[in-house]
């Protein structure tokens, strides 16, 4: 093991004996008390030393015996420490990547702020290495989505559309003003290609259909470009990611309103058929409704500003890293929901239905949900106090939660 606290937690001292890591409520902690000698200690923890040369370092600086150790263990209970050398194999192969890893350093700073265990933050990064996801639309959300997943070390991301790019399907980050004309999937592709730090996997298989359920993909994010396809979405064309157990996540804008969720994990959570049906609960015209949208003919260019929906596609990107980094976000049985000129979100629960087949409510992982499917729970407060909670529980003793 090489120590190193955590370099994205910026330091600083309280009083004499009190040391702060990071800056924000959601990660400052302190640690005390703490002597100065101790604290100069704290530089020398930065990657470059084996615990070996740390305790010859303690002894020159008349640390007692055991001290170096006992700083580490706590620091590394708590939460702030990080090793240079760990993460395993796949770890290990990412720093051989010097090029790649650079792209993805804030990345790997960000994950190091949600992992404990020292090591976890490059082992998760490098997991995304072999991650496999679907994008079903290549709009402005779509490609948008694609590219920033792309971007963020997911090795294989595969887009499903059809059609030709227009003209307002083009949007910085997504597809470029030169593809208008072009296949819309593979223009997509190839903005995901330009966004990958590593060059992308290829597969020899053909791609998958847009009605197929591929058990191989880590996730599937549907976001299409019809707007009645995000607010109503249809569950029979998600019946064969059910039946795979292929979780997936609606993404997508309709009439200036943003949503992303939710994301379905087949048989556990709420799908797009305990939205359809939960709807028809509320509203008997419901159905009605539906049928008449998705007959209606498409005239015009449905409206999808450029700011909401590259908005959408990073919060959707957001989810799904979670996801795929091990983490249940809190789009799991719910749809987070932006409208302008407002622009504040909100979360609206989604019930796991008793009778849609899915068979979510038979398993009872909706009982936690609110079952009125009205907004509540604003972006700014997304559980924060929980998470301190569970921190507070494992904290070694001499370390606490920062009030700032």
């Amino acid at each position: 093991m090489h120590p190193m606290v955590k370099p994205a937690l910026r330091r600083g001292w309280r009083d004499l004996n009190t040391v702060q890591f990071g800056m924000t409520p959601a990660h400052a902690m302190t640690l005390g008390p703490m002597d100065l000698a101790t604290g100069s200690f704290l530089d020398l923890l930065n990657g470059t030393r084996g615990l070996e040369l740390l305790r010859e370092e303690g002894r020159r600086m008349d640390l007692p015996d055991g001290h170096v150790d006992g700083l580490v263990r706590g620091l590394a209970r708590a939460g702030l420490l990080d090793d240079a050398r760990g993460g395993g194999p796949a770890a290990d192969a990412l720093r051989k990547k010097k090029e790649v890893l650079d792209r993805l350093r804030p990345d790997l700073a960000s994950l190091s702020l949600t992992t404990s265990a020292p090591g976890d933050a490059i082992g998760q990064l490098a997991a995304r290495r072999s991650q496999r996801v679907q994008v079903r639309g290549a709009g402005r959300v779509g490609a948008v989505l694609a590219s920033l997943l792309a971007g963020a070390g997911v090795a294989e991301v595969d887009v499903l559309d059809g059609g030709r790019v227009e003209p307002w399907d083009v949007a910085p980050g997504g597809l470029p003003a030169e593809s208008v004309g072009d296949r819309r999937d593979e223009s997509a592709r190839r903005a995901v290609r330009r966004a990958a730090p590593d060059r992308p996997r290829r597969r020899a298989t053909a791609q998958t259909s847009p009605g197929a359920g591929d058990p191989g993909f880590s996730l599937v994010i549907i976001a299409p470009r019809d707007d009645v396809a995000v607010h109503a979405p249809d569950p029979a064309a998600a019946e064969p990611l059910m039946a795979s157990g292929t979780p997936h996540l609606y993404a997508g804008v309709v009439e200036g309103t943003g949503v992303v969720g939710p994301l379905v994990l087949p048989g556990e959570t709420s799908c797009a058929g305990c939205l359809q049906e939960g709807r028809t609960d509320r509203d008997p015209a419901w159905p009605r409704l539906v049928a008449q949208w998705r007959s209606g003919r498409q005239r015009q260019v449905r409206p999808c500003d450029l700011t909401l929906a590259t908005t959408v596609a990073g919060l959707a990107a957001a989810h799904a890293l979670a996801f795929l980094d091990g983490k249940v976000p809190s789009s799991a049985g719910s749809r987070w929901e932006v409208s302008v000129p407002g622009l504040r979100w909100h979360a609206r629960s989604i019930r796991a239905h008793p009778e849609c087949p899915c068979a979510a409510a038979e398993r009872g992982k909706g009982e936690h949900l609110s079952e009125d499917g009205e907004s509540h729970e604003t972006m700014a407060v997304q559980r924060p106090s929980e998470q301190c909670r569970e921190a507070e529980a494992e904290r070694p003793a001499g370390t606490w939660r920062a009030h700032v």
